[in-house]
Protein backbone atom coordinates (compact mmCIF):
# COMPACT_ATOMS: atom_id res chain seq x y z
CA UNK A 1 0.00 0.00 0.00
CA UNK A 2 1.11 3.56 -0.64
CA UNK A 3 0.79 6.18 2.10
CA UNK A 4 -2.65 7.29 0.95
CA UNK A 5 -4.06 3.76 0.83
CA UNK A 6 -2.54 3.23 4.28
CA UNK A 7 -4.23 6.36 5.67
CA UNK A 8 -7.61 5.21 4.36
CA UNK A 9 -7.12 1.65 5.60
CA UNK A 10 -6.15 2.81 9.09
CA UNK A 11 -9.17 5.09 9.50
CA UNK A 12 -11.72 3.93 12.04
CA UNK A 13 -14.58 6.05 10.64
CA UNK A 14 -17.51 3.77 9.82
CA UNK A 15 -18.38 2.95 6.21
CA UNK A 16 -21.72 1.34 7.11
CA UNK A 17 -24.42 3.54 5.53
CA UNK A 18 -27.08 2.14 7.88
CA UNK A 19 -25.01 3.14 10.92
CA UNK A 20 -24.42 6.59 9.44
CA UNK A 21 -28.15 7.13 8.88
CA UNK A 22 -28.93 6.05 12.44
CA UNK A 23 -26.28 8.37 13.92
CA UNK A 24 -27.59 11.30 11.89
CA UNK A 25 -31.17 10.60 12.97
CA UNK A 26 -30.04 10.58 16.60
CA UNK A 27 -28.21 13.89 16.23
CA UNK A 28 -31.14 15.52 14.42
CA UNK A 29 -33.28 15.02 17.52
CA UNK A 30 -31.18 17.81 19.03
CA UNK A 31 -31.55 20.20 16.09
CA UNK A 32 -34.66 22.02 17.43
CA UNK A 33 -32.58 23.13 20.44
CA UNK A 34 -30.37 25.14 18.08
CA UNK A 35 -33.14 26.86 16.12
CA UNK A 36 -32.50 30.17 17.87
CA UNK A 37 -31.86 33.74 16.68
CA UNK A 38 -28.28 33.48 17.95
CA UNK A 39 -27.62 30.41 15.80
CA UNK A 40 -29.37 31.97 12.78
CA UNK A 41 -27.09 35.00 13.06
CA UNK A 42 -24.02 32.76 13.33
CA UNK A 43 -25.08 30.82 10.22
CA UNK A 44 -25.60 34.11 8.36
CA UNK A 45 -22.05 35.09 9.30
CA UNK A 46 -20.78 31.70 8.02
CA UNK A 47 -22.30 31.91 4.54
CA UNK A 48 -20.24 31.99 1.36
CA UNK A 49 -22.74 34.12 -0.55
CA UNK A 50 -22.58 32.61 -4.00
CA UNK A 51 -23.43 33.50 -7.58
CA UNK A 52 -22.45 30.94 -10.21
CA UNK A 53 -24.65 31.65 -13.19
CA UNK A 54 -23.80 31.30 -16.86
CA UNK A 55 -25.16 34.85 -17.18
CA UNK A 56 -22.89 36.39 -14.53
CA UNK A 57 -21.24 39.56 -15.78
CA UNK A 58 -19.06 42.35 -14.43
CA UNK A 59 -22.20 44.40 -13.86
CA UNK A 60 -24.18 41.65 -12.13
CA UNK A 61 -21.25 40.68 -9.88
CA UNK A 62 -20.73 44.36 -9.04
CA UNK A 63 -24.35 44.65 -7.92
CA UNK A 64 -24.06 41.36 -6.02
CA UNK A 65 -21.03 42.69 -4.11
CA UNK A 66 -22.62 46.09 -3.51
CA UNK A 67 -25.49 44.33 -1.74
CA UNK A 68 -23.02 43.05 0.85
CA UNK A 69 -21.72 46.60 1.32
CA UNK A 70 -25.27 47.93 1.70
CA UNK A 71 -26.25 45.24 4.20
CA UNK A 72 -23.31 46.22 6.39
CA UNK A 73 -24.61 49.79 6.41
CA UNK A 74 -28.27 48.92 7.01
CA UNK A 75 -27.82 46.11 9.56
CA UNK A 76 -24.37 46.34 11.17
CA UNK A 77 -25.77 44.60 14.25
CA UNK A 78 -26.16 41.35 12.26
CA UNK A 79 -22.55 41.22 11.07
CA UNK A 80 -21.69 40.10 7.55
CA UNK A 81 -21.39 36.99 5.43
CA UNK A 82 -18.08 35.12 5.53
CA UNK A 83 -17.27 35.39 1.83
CA UNK A 84 -18.54 36.28 -1.60
CA UNK A 85 -18.04 33.31 -3.94
CA UNK A 86 -17.88 33.81 -7.72
CA UNK A 87 -16.27 32.35 -10.82
CA UNK A 88 -12.51 32.89 -10.88
CA UNK A 89 -12.62 35.55 -13.60
CA UNK A 90 -14.63 37.84 -11.31
CA UNK A 91 -12.17 37.90 -8.40
CA UNK A 92 -10.93 41.36 -9.32
CA UNK A 93 -14.48 42.72 -9.58
CA UNK A 94 -15.33 41.57 -6.06
CA UNK A 95 -12.01 42.77 -4.67
CA UNK A 96 -12.39 46.23 -6.13
CA UNK A 97 -16.06 46.73 -5.15
CA UNK A 98 -16.09 45.07 -1.71
CA UNK A 99 -15.84 47.54 1.17
CA UNK A 100 -16.64 45.32 4.16
CA UNK A 101 -13.64 44.26 6.20
CA UNK A 102 -13.58 40.57 7.06
CA UNK A 103 -15.49 39.32 4.02
CA UNK A 104 -13.31 36.98 1.95
CA UNK A 105 -13.08 36.93 -1.83
CA UNK A 106 -13.74 33.30 -2.75
CA UNK A 107 -13.71 31.75 -6.20
CA UNK A 108 -14.50 28.42 -7.79
CA UNK A 109 -11.55 27.45 -9.94
CA UNK A 110 -9.60 24.57 -11.44
CA UNK A 111 -12.04 23.22 -14.01
CA UNK A 112 -15.16 23.75 -11.90
CA UNK A 113 -17.56 21.94 -11.72
CA UNK A 114 -16.20 18.74 -13.32
CA UNK A 115 -12.44 19.08 -12.69
CA UNK A 116 -11.98 17.66 -16.18
CA UNK A 117 -9.12 19.66 -17.63
CA UNK A 118 -5.32 19.72 -17.60
CA UNK A 119 -3.58 20.20 -14.26
CA UNK A 120 -1.65 23.09 -15.82
CA UNK A 121 -4.96 24.81 -16.65
CA UNK A 122 -6.20 24.34 -13.09
CA UNK A 123 -2.99 25.74 -11.66
CA UNK A 124 -3.04 28.72 -14.02
CA UNK A 125 -6.69 29.44 -13.16
CA UNK A 126 -5.94 29.45 -9.43
CA UNK A 127 -2.80 31.56 -9.89
CA UNK A 128 -4.67 34.19 -11.91
CA UNK A 129 -7.55 34.31 -9.43
CA UNK A 130 -5.23 34.74 -6.45
CA UNK A 131 -3.26 37.43 -8.30
CA UNK A 132 -6.53 39.32 -8.87
CA UNK A 133 -7.58 39.22 -5.23
CA UNK A 134 -9.02 35.82 -4.33
CA UNK A 135 -8.07 34.70 -0.84
CA UNK A 136 -10.11 31.49 -0.95
CA UNK A 137 -10.32 28.95 -3.79
CA UNK A 138 -12.88 26.16 -4.08
CA UNK A 139 -11.65 23.35 -6.34
CA UNK A 140 -13.19 20.01 -7.27
CA UNK A 141 -11.37 16.78 -6.53
CA UNK A 142 -10.63 14.76 -9.67
CA UNK A 143 -13.14 11.95 -9.27
CA UNK A 144 -11.71 10.13 -12.30
CA UNK A 145 -8.45 9.67 -10.41
CA UNK A 146 -10.44 8.62 -7.35
CA UNK A 147 -12.45 6.03 -9.28
CA UNK A 148 -9.29 4.51 -10.77
CA UNK A 149 -7.49 4.58 -7.39
CA UNK A 150 -4.83 6.90 -8.80
CA UNK A 151 -4.34 8.43 -5.38
CA UNK A 152 -0.83 9.73 -6.01
CA UNK A 153 -1.95 11.69 -9.08
CA UNK A 154 -5.05 12.96 -7.30
CA UNK A 155 -3.14 14.19 -4.26
CA UNK A 156 -0.18 15.55 -6.22
CA UNK A 157 -2.57 17.71 -8.23
CA UNK A 158 -4.28 19.12 -5.14
CA UNK A 159 -0.94 19.74 -3.41
CA UNK A 160 0.27 21.64 -6.47
CA UNK A 161 -2.91 23.73 -6.50
CA UNK A 162 -2.50 24.53 -2.80
CA UNK A 163 1.14 25.46 -3.38
CA UNK A 164 -0.02 27.82 -6.12
CA UNK A 165 -2.76 29.29 -3.92
CA UNK A 166 -0.15 30.08 -1.24
CA UNK A 167 -1.90 31.78 1.70
CA UNK A 168 -5.33 31.52 0.10
CA UNK A 169 -7.56 28.88 1.70
CA UNK A 170 -8.14 25.83 -0.48
CA UNK A 171 -11.57 24.22 -0.14
CA UNK A 172 -11.67 20.81 -1.82
CA UNK A 173 -15.08 19.84 -3.17
CA UNK A 174 -15.72 16.10 -2.88
CA UNK A 175 -18.99 16.04 -4.88
CA UNK A 176 -20.60 13.71 -2.37
CA UNK A 177 -23.71 13.29 -4.53
CA UNK A 178 -21.53 11.45 -7.04
CA UNK A 179 -19.65 9.47 -4.39
CA UNK A 180 -22.92 8.34 -2.75
CA UNK A 181 -21.59 5.90 -0.14
CA UNK A 182 -20.01 6.48 3.24
CA UNK A 183 -17.02 4.43 2.12
CA UNK A 184 -16.34 6.64 -0.91
CA UNK A 185 -16.95 9.89 1.01
CA UNK A 186 -14.58 8.74 3.74
CA UNK A 187 -11.81 7.96 1.25
CA UNK A 188 -12.23 11.28 -0.55
CA UNK A 189 -12.22 13.21 2.74
CA UNK A 190 -8.98 11.60 3.87
CA UNK A 191 -7.24 12.15 0.54
CA UNK A 192 -8.27 15.82 0.46
CA UNK A 193 -6.98 16.46 3.97
CA UNK A 194 -3.68 14.71 3.29
CA UNK A 195 -3.39 16.99 0.23
CA UNK A 196 -3.30 20.15 2.38
CA UNK A 197 -6.99 21.08 2.07
CA UNK A 198 -7.95 23.88 4.43
CA UNK A 199 -11.63 22.87 4.10
CA UNK A 200 -13.45 19.88 2.72
CA UNK A 201 -16.70 20.77 0.98
CA UNK A 202 -19.65 18.58 0.09
CA UNK A 203 -20.76 19.61 -3.38
CA UNK A 204 -20.66 21.91 -6.39
CA UNK A 205 -24.44 22.15 -6.49
CA UNK A 206 -24.23 21.86 -10.27
CA UNK A 207 -24.32 18.33 -11.64
CA UNK A 208 -25.09 15.85 -8.85
CA UNK A 209 -27.30 15.96 -5.77
CA UNK A 210 -26.06 18.54 -3.28
CA UNK A 211 -25.21 18.32 0.39
CA UNK A 212 -26.69 15.66 2.66
CA UNK A 213 -26.58 15.32 6.43
CA UNK A 214 -25.18 11.81 6.08
CA UNK A 215 -22.26 13.03 3.95
CA UNK A 216 -21.66 15.85 6.43
CA UNK A 217 -21.53 13.39 9.33
CA UNK A 218 -18.94 11.19 7.60
CA UNK A 219 -16.84 14.20 6.60
CA UNK A 220 -16.92 15.64 10.11
CA UNK A 221 -15.94 12.29 11.61
CA UNK A 222 -12.97 12.21 9.23
CA UNK A 223 -12.01 15.77 10.20
CA UNK A 224 -12.19 14.81 13.88
CA UNK A 225 -10.01 11.73 13.38
CA UNK A 226 -7.50 13.65 11.21
CA UNK A 227 -7.21 16.38 13.85
CA UNK A 228 -6.57 13.79 16.56
CA UNK A 229 -3.78 12.26 14.43
CA UNK A 230 -2.12 15.42 13.13
CA UNK A 231 -3.19 18.33 15.32
CA UNK A 232 -4.29 20.25 12.21
CA UNK A 233 -7.82 21.64 12.05
CA UNK A 234 -9.57 21.33 8.71
CA UNK A 235 -12.79 23.23 8.10
CA UNK A 236 -16.12 21.88 6.84
CA UNK A 237 -18.29 23.48 4.15
CA UNK A 238 -21.76 22.32 3.16
CA UNK A 239 -23.05 23.44 -0.23
CA UNK A 240 -25.69 22.49 -2.74
CA UNK A 241 -29.42 22.82 -2.13
CA UNK A 242 -29.34 24.39 1.36
CA UNK A 243 -32.06 27.03 1.12
CA UNK A 244 -33.82 27.35 4.48
CA UNK A 245 -32.82 28.21 8.02
CA UNK A 246 -34.12 24.83 9.18
CA UNK A 247 -31.90 22.97 6.69
CA UNK A 248 -28.88 25.06 7.67
CA UNK A 249 -29.44 24.34 11.36
CA UNK A 250 -29.18 20.64 10.52
CA UNK A 251 -25.59 21.11 9.31
CA UNK A 252 -24.81 23.37 12.26
CA UNK A 253 -26.03 20.58 14.55
CA UNK A 254 -23.87 17.95 12.85
CA UNK A 255 -20.75 20.11 13.24
CA UNK A 256 -21.56 21.00 16.83
CA UNK A 257 -22.26 17.44 17.92
CA UNK A 258 -19.37 15.77 16.06
CA UNK A 259 -16.61 18.37 16.12
CA UNK A 260 -17.65 20.55 19.04
CA UNK A 261 -18.02 24.26 19.61
CA UNK A 262 -14.42 25.02 18.66
CA UNK A 263 -15.40 24.38 15.02
CA UNK A 264 -18.29 26.84 15.25
CA UNK A 265 -16.45 29.78 13.74
CA UNK A 266 -16.44 31.03 10.13
CA UNK A 267 -12.77 30.06 10.06
CA UNK A 268 -13.80 26.41 10.21
CA UNK A 269 -17.50 26.25 9.26
CA UNK A 270 -19.13 27.51 6.08
CA UNK A 271 -22.31 27.06 4.10
CA UNK A 272 -22.25 27.88 0.40
CA UNK A 273 -25.59 29.34 -0.62
CA UNK A 274 -27.47 32.00 -2.53
CA UNK A 275 -31.09 32.01 -1.34
CA UNK A 276 -30.30 30.89 2.24
CA UNK A 277 -29.21 34.37 3.31
CA UNK A 278 -32.60 35.88 2.50
CA UNK A 279 -34.43 33.03 4.23
CA UNK A 280 -32.36 33.63 7.36
CA UNK A 281 -33.13 37.35 7.23
CA UNK A 282 -36.83 36.58 6.96
CA UNK A 283 -36.58 34.14 9.88
CA UNK A 284 -34.84 36.85 11.92
CA UNK A 285 -37.67 39.27 11.14
CA UNK A 286 -35.69 41.48 8.75
CA UNK A 287 -38.13 42.91 6.20
CA UNK A 288 -36.25 45.94 4.83
CA UNK A 289 -33.43 44.16 3.02
CA UNK A 290 -32.85 41.32 0.56
CA UNK A 291 -29.63 40.18 -1.08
Amino acid sequence: MDRYEKAIAESMVTTDDTVVAAEVAKIMEKAPEYATPEVYRFILNSIDLTTLSTEDSQESVTHFTQAVNEFDEVHPELGHVAAICVYSNFAEVVRSVLEVSGVAVAVVAGGFPSSQTFTAVKVADVALAVAEGANEVDVVMNLGYLRDHNYEELCDELIEIKHTAKDAKMKVILETGALKTAEAIKGASILAMYSDADFIKTSTGKIYPGASLEAAWVMCQCIKEYHAKTGRKVGFKAAGGIRTAEEAVGYYTIVREVLGEEWLTPELFRIGASSLANNLLSTLGVTDFKF
